[in-house]
């Protein structure tokens, strides 16, 4: 059974593990880290999470490798997405 995702807006859509290997390279991340944090978070999600809960684990394990990726994530949510800290 697929995995689904509750947005920040209340819709629902499946997790696509993709999402994060490409935010994650865009952060600076090698796409083996990358591709291994997507695949860490998969197998850490319930059946329905949140796009909130996917964030906090990604940005966590984006710091655990390397603290300038998890701020540049931080840097582009700021300033692409508009969201706050």
């Amino acid at each position: 059974m697929a995995r689904m995702v509750t947005k920040r807006d209340g819709s629902r859509q499946e997790f696509i593990q993709e999402k994060i290997v490409v935010s994650a390279l865009k952060s600076g991340a090698s796409p083996q880290v990358a591709r291994r944090i997507a695949k860490e978070v998969e197998s850490e999600l319930s059946e329905e999470g949140t796009t909130n809960d996917i964030r906090r684990n990604v940005l966590t394990k984006l710091a655990r490798e390397n603290k300038q990726w998890e701020q540049d994530w931080r840097t582009y949510d700021r300033a692409v997405k508009r969201r706050p800290e």
